[in-house]
């Protein structure tokens, strides 16, 4: 009896702990636990869409529904699970590789965590509260303001609290990047994932904006009749296209420039070489995160924009092309006459470089705008953009947590079990998304729900739906592995992969203050320096001292709660006033944490020198 008090204690010490931590360390394993669950939640809807396309005619789910799966397999996969995932790798290691001991807002760093659950977790309800949004995960008006139901209001308020919390975090990184990094690390020192972090959240912070105020003139012209939108009052609904994709494309590269990061990092260590044209990776990356706002229209060619614009967006959307080759060549050049060792990490990493060039070529093909009046709509953009984001950022995604797995909870994952998440995944995705080129070149639509049987379609879908069930195997086999791993997995060192950058040189999971001392810089690839000079960690750049830290608080879950209430008052008081109570009591919510927070003086706690001595000698 007295046992189980114990373990029902620590157990709501734990829980009490998660939902107060300001820790960027914990906040990523919830980073990482949530989008984990979204990324499977949106794998079921996958495979549901895939087994409606399995043969012709097929009747497993109703035209409807299909409708409601497409729009939130993408919705999902793209807000609530890629996007939180690459935070969970951004939060575990980038104040670690730039030598800080926490993110500059600690407080906004929480907020950010629980608005995007909370925003997730809205959205989700819209499957048992009358039918999920059924517009497409685009949700171009006017299909979206005039969907019937609730769906789309749910898509519209989740992803307003979602799309906050996002912006908040990246601010957060900005700032972090810019204030916080350790002596002698210049810009030109950082790692290549803290570079992609930092350019990602500068796209975040312009791009975003446009998506919010895109979502709030959609939540007027379906909650309070406004016409942003609608033709006949004199509104336009060729201009939520824009204020979608200006977002939408920058997101892309969002994604996607993490993972770069993550294979430089994966590529330089276990080719036991120096990054090849490290200056170039740099330049490339700040390039394509520019010109990754130049090119938004592409996606439009077809609205009927004219020759001009139409041409205009298509050379530009082909020059990301050269960037993008520079970072294949200079990735290809590191491996050359390298060291190399060939583990779960590099598997994903090599596997990326053939899958996302395949995809880079097919968007070069799409670029062309006159070829598109063809490619548009079709299986071959469904092919194009999932050789992009699963061979790009998923495949990166999976390296990253193979390789800062031991970083991050001290244990490293089973090897035999990442090789095989890796072969079944990777076979998988290709039979799966490869056949989907040929699929569109001969015709076949997006987002149809059954196809007819003397369409020749046939086999090739059978082909698709197998290789989403070889991905479905992959995933499941890395579950095992993160299961089996946490029970009993090889315990890490500090520096399980020899390692070159300043995360490794401290213990495995790190102390909640990360370093003792700050550490001295004295060039690209710190710890590899020290090592090649014979010493075990990092030179110290400041003598021990106490440590500051700052308090947890439960006002980041509590204001997020409040807005997740306001939400659903905002969607229902449409039917009934008595429903408008509850956008007030969300919002009082909200503003009494925000008051609290600024009246309370939030000092933090001093970890005194003596204990860090203490625990050295341990």
């Amino acid at each position: 009896m007295s046992n189980s008090i114990a373990q029902n204690r620590s157990f709501g010490a734990a829980m009490w702990d998660y939902l107060t931590t300001v820790d960027h360390k914990k906040i990523g394993i919830m980073y990482l636990v949530a989008g984990g669950f979204f990324f499977l939640l949106g794998g079921l809807e996958a495979m549901a869409i895939r087994w409606q396309l399995i043969k012709p005619e097929n009747d497993f789910v109703s035209a409807g529904f299909y409708n409601e799966l497409i729009t939130m397999h993408g919705t999902t996969m793209i807000f609530l699970a890629a996007m939180p995932l690459i935070f969970a790798l951004m939060n575990a290691v980038v104040p670690l590789q730039i030598g800080a001991r926490d993110v500059a807002f600690p407080f906004l760093n929480s907020l950010g965590f629980w608005l995007f659950l909370f925003g997730g977790i809205l959205l989700n309800c819209s499957w048992f509260l009358g039918g999920a949004p059924d517009a497409g995960w685009t949700a171009y008006a006017p299909l979206s303001t005039i969907s019937p139901g609730e769906g789309v209001d749910f898509y519209v308020l989740g992803l307003q609290i979602s799309g906050a919390g996002t912006l908040i975090g990246g601010i957060n990184f900005l700032v972090t990047i810019v204030n916080m990094r350790a002596p002698g690390m210049t810009y030109m020192r950082m790692p290549l994932f803290t570079w992609t972090a930092f350019i990602t959240s500068t796209l975040i912070l312009f791009a975003f904006p446009a998506l919010t105020v895109g979502l709030f003139l959609m939540m007027f012209d379906r909650l309070f009749g406004s016409g942003f939108f609608d033709a006949s009052m004199g509104g336009n609904s060729v201009i939520w296209e824009h204020l979608f994709w200006i977002f939408g494309h920058p997101e892309v590269y969002i994604l996607i420039l993490p993972a770069f990061g993550v294979f430089s990092d994966v590529f330089s260590t276990f080719s036991k070489k120096r990054l090849f044209g490290y200056t170039a990776m740099v330049f490339a990356t700040v390039l394509i995160g520019f010109l990754g706002f130049m090119v938004w229209a592409h996606h439009m060619f077809t609205v009927g924009l004219g020759p001009a614009a139409n041409s205009i967006f298509a050379v530009a959307t082909m020059a990301i092309a050269v960037p993008t080759g520079i970072k294949i060549f200079n990735w290809l050049f590191t491996l050359w006459g390298g060291n190399i060792k060939i583990n779960s990490a590099m598997l994903w990493a090599l596997g990326f470089i053939p899958s996302f060039t395949l995809g880079g070529m097919t968007g070069v093909m799409l670029a062309a705008a006159s070829a598109d009046y063809q490619y548009h709509d079709s299986y071959f953009v469904v092919a194009h953009f999932h050789y992009v984001i699963v061979g790009g950022v998923v495949f990166g995604i999976f390296s990253g947590l193979h390789y800062w797995w031991p970083k991050m909870f001290g244990r490293i994952l089973d090897e035999t079990l990442g090789k095989i998440t890796f072969w079944t995944f990777f076979v998988g995705f290709h039979l799966t998304f490869f056949i989907q080129h040929f699929l569109g070149l001969m015709g076949m639509p997006r987002r149809y729900w059954v196809y007819l049987e003397d369409q020749g379609l046939d086999f090739g879908n059978l082909i698709s739906t197998i290789g989403a069930f070889f991905m479905a195997i992959g995933a499941i086999v890395f579950l095992y592995n993160v299961v089996i791993t946490s029970i009993k997995g090889e315990k890490a060192g500090a520096d399980p992969w020899d390692g070159r950058t300043l995360e490794w040189s401290i213990p495995s999971p790190p102390p909640h203050y990360n370093f003792t001392q700050t550490p001295l810089v004295r060039g690209l690839d710190p710890l590899w320096i020290e090592k090649s000079e014979g010493r075990k960690g990092m030179t110290p750049a400041e003598p021990l001292s106490d440590i500051h830290m700052p308090n947890g608080s439960i006002l980041p879950f509590v204001m997020s709660l409040g807005l997740f209430i306001a939400g659903f008052g905002f969607i229902y008081q449409k039917y009934d006033l008595a429903w408008l109570s509850l956008v007030f009591i969300g919002m009082g919510i909200l503003l009494g944490s925000m008051l609290i927070r600024s009246l309370k003086d939030d000092l933090g706690y001093h970890i005194h020198k003596e204990d860090l001595e203490k625990e050295a000698r341990k």
